[in-house]
């Protein structure tokens, strides 16, 4: 059944907040979109990406849209199969337990300031969350796209939230929203190999070395767009907190942007550390998307409204980019290059990029090491070995 349309448009959230509902909209009904209306919608807008095609001063092009509008629950996220690919989102790494012990949908689980969301995703570690045998707990969503995410230049916006209770642990090492490769990725809680017992950080990473960290503190929206050039192989950082617009902590580095357009993960992998007990842990997610041209600063979010609105560009709000050097422009925050511990000193130098070719590099632990389509390492350093878990994945273990 298709929804009227007119309607929808007026009362859905928006690019620039809500819009106004139809006033006779109560005088008539209108059917509501299924869940593969819903998903046919978003094909439809991410067939139009390409960052090639879309590039201009003040261009702002929505490529993928992650914010959940298409869900009505979680339990949409078990359509998908590598056999229906359907949705917005790869469903397949996660414990053996039903959907909702580890995804959950809830407008109580977003930014409030994220406007263009209609809810959030709240994503749970718990004593069930080994996925596929591993030692690692996960929960982890996939980008479900055609659309060119990993090629020109194109920003990954998220954000994201925790509380204090379902805590995560601050005793271990959590990788979170990160590529198969760990180019680039946030991290949370104790490094693994670092000296002590417990670290409170949030930190950006690039290769492994920390470039940037900030306390995480419980009920702070951090709101996150990676800026990465996939021709260029470089990566810059954005970040604030709540409702304020987004301002550049690093400015693009060189880092091996490797992605195969199907490897950013959205969610959590905790690594294990011996003698410190499971703990259920929650995660909030909002205003998951992608988008190319200039960076939208703003976190009321990019592009279309939800499903049933109109698909386009934007010029306002975007981003002036920083002609600086990399230093952190909040007194709150600190930029390091230490794999462990936060330093307060600065270096100029970035981390060296490792290759992607499979005689010329080796993968660390828990690193991909193949799969279909992947191009990263396939070696594993000693003493791992690159393991299988399916076609389109292998891991170091």
């Amino acid at each position: 059944m298709t929804p009227c349309r007119d309607q929808q448009m007026r009362s859905s959230p928006g690019l620039d907040g809500p819009r106004e509902r139809d006033p006779s909209a109560g005088q008539r009904r209108c059917a509501q979109p299924s869940f593969t209306e819903r998903h046919s919608s978003l094909v439809r807008q991410n067939e139009v990406f390409s960052p090639r095609q879309h590039r201009g001063s003040g261009l702002v092009r929505l490529g993928w849209d992650g914010r959940f509008n298409d869900l009505s629950t979680s339990a949409d996220l078990e359509k998908w199969s590598w056999g229906n690919q359907v949705g917005s989102y790869q469903y397949y790494i996660h414990g053996a337990s039903p959907v909702t012990s580890y995804v959950n949908l809830s407008p109580n689980f977003k930014n409030p300031a994220d406007t263009s969301s209609v809810q959030g995703v709240k994503i749970t570690l718990d004593n069930t969350a080994y996925w596929n045998g591993q030692s690692m707990r996960r929960t982890e969503l996939i980008p479900q796209t055609t659309a060119a995410i990993n090629e020109g230049k194109v920003y990954y916006h998220f954000s994201l939230m925790r509380k204090d209770v379902n805590a995560p642990a601050t005793t271990r090492e959590h990788q979170i929203a990160f590529f198969e490769s760990h180019f680039t990725e946030l991290k949370a809680g104790w490094l693994s190999g670092a000296a002590g017992i417990s670290e409170p950080l949030l930190r950006w990473c690039i290769g492994g070395d920390t470039k940037w960290s900030i306390n995480w503190d419980a009920d702070v929206w951090h709101n996150v767009a990676y800026e990465i050039d996939f021709t260029a192989g470089t990566v810059g950082f954005w970040h604030s907190t709540g409702s304020d617009t987004l301002t550049q902590k690093i400015a693009p580095v060189k880092a091996s942007t490797s992605s195969n357009g199907a490897d950013w993960h959205i969610g959590v992998l905790e690594l294990p550390r011996s003698g410190y007990a499971d703990t259920t842990e929650d995660y909030f997610w909002s205003g998951v998307y992608i988008e190319s041209g200039s960076l939208r600063t703003s976190v009321t979010g990019s592009g279309s409204p939800p499903p049933g609105g109109s698909t386009g560009s934007s010029s306002s709000s975007v981003a002036k980019p920083s002609t600086s050097s990399t230093r952190v422009s909040s007194t709150s925050t600190t930029l390091i290059t230490s794999t462990t511990r936060a330093q307060t000193t600065t270096s100029s130098s970035s981390a060296p990029a490792a290759t992607t070719t499979s005689s010329g590099c080796s993968a660390s632990q828990y690193s991909q090491c193949g799969g279909v389509g992947f191009s990263g390492c396939k070696s594993c350093a000693a003493p791992y070995t690159c393991k299988y878990s399916h076609d389109w994945y292998s891991q170091c273990l």
